[in-house]
């Protein structure tokens, strides 16, 4: 089941209100010995989580279905970064990081124990069941908090945010598990943030005639244009436009362009243009354009220096200094302790 984003948490309406994790969507089915952790595009995870199948295991009813998410909680926070590195192929790698970096599983719904089909039941019940199922769980396995009070889920968008978490989702009291339908809500964080053009790709359906997305840059400390992450959200005729826009910037560009390296060496998997196991042989080949350029996007939040989601385009700022895009603009969100959520594992 899938949610559409809206602006804001809303006034109207029976609803049930959550954190939004930001992990890997996971669909657990259990049946006696044997455990399936699906990925949203239905893969299985087993293997790069043992240990998470290993308390389930020991947790879960013996025959049941729960969706929810796979997360890996730290002192600062949820740590994305770290759940990406899980997914690798050698298998003493995998079995080295779950000891360093443990999953957790967070569950947000019910859908099927024992004998019971609960996709068609209204989730206010589904819900409490999910409680008295799981209500004798301990880390690393978690019940998502839930609540009814708007004021309280307005409290989570705003605290939360430093911990890692996503905004806040509202589901519809008596609303069915419908698989693959956006019929819950997501409340999502937005900034903006002036960041320096420093390269585009091309489109996947546009080589040399339609731009696929703008690489965004931002200043460190030390001077060094760091790349920070992409913005993509144009229609098809922007796309076109933007290669007659770009055509002067692409002039010379690598001439004492920072990120000149990275354009030797795109097969060494260092980004912006190389390859990775992340990008599924996908074309992440670029063209540099001079550093000249600062365009406003609008952000959700970072995960350590870069954007965590892709970014949107506001506007070219042709009034601003790209030297003036540094990290120091960000709104910096302390971290929430998530202790109340996840209390310290016990060795």
């Amino acid at each position: 089941m899938l949610a559409k984003r809206v602006a804001e948490i809303p006034a109207v309406g029976d609803w049930i209100f959550e954190p939004k994790w930001d992990g890997f969507r996971c669909v657990v089915f259990r049946d006696g010995d044997e455990i399936l952790l699906q990925s949203r595009d239905g893969k299985p995870l087993n293997r790069y989580f043992p240990e998470v199948v290993e308390v389930l295991l020991t947790q879960l009813p013996q025959r049941c279905v729960l969706d929810g998410e796979l997360v890996i909680a730290t002192k600062d926070g949820l740590d994305f970064d770290a759940l990406q590195l899980r997914i690798h192929p050698a298998a003493s790698r995998v079995k080295m990081l779950a000891v360093e970096s443990p999953a957790s599983v967070v569950f947000f719904d019910l859908l099927w124990v024992g004998d019971e089909d609960l996709r068609e039941v209204r989730f206010e019940v589904r819900r409490k069941r999910l409680e008295d199922v799981l209500g004798r769980v301990s880390v690393p396995v978690h019940v998502t908090p839930a609540t009814r009070d708007k004021v309280v889920a307005a409290d989570w968008f705003k605290r939360f945010e430093g911990a890692g978490l996503d905004g806040v989702m509202a589901k519809p009291a008596d609303g069915t598990y419908q698989p693959d339908k956006r019929v819950m809500l997501k409340v999502k964080h937005e900034r903006d943030c002036d960041c320096v053009v420093a390269g585009f790709r091309w489109h996947k359906n546009g080589e040399g005639t339609a731009v696929g997305s703008l690489l965004l840059g931002l200043y460190d400390a030390n001077g060094a244009l760091q790349h920070v992450g992409v913005c993509a959200s144009f229609t098809m005729p922007k796309r076109k436009e933007l290669v007659e826009f770009l055509g002067p910037y692409r002039v010379d560009a690598l001439n004492g362009h920072p990120w000149a390296g990275w354009a030797e060496a795109v097969a060494s998997g260092r980004m912006p243009g190389g390859q990775s196991r992340w990008s599924a042989g996908k074309d992440l080949s670029w063209e540099a354009v001079r550093p000249e350029l600062v365009v406003e996007i609008a952000y959700e939040h970072m995960q350590g220096d870069r954007f965590r989601h892709m970014a949107q385009f506001r506007r070219w700022r042709m009034d601003k200094r790209p030297q003036d895009c540094t990290y120091e603009q960000l709104e910096v969100v302390p971290a929430q302790e998530l202790m109340e959520i996840f209390p310290e594992r016990k060795s």
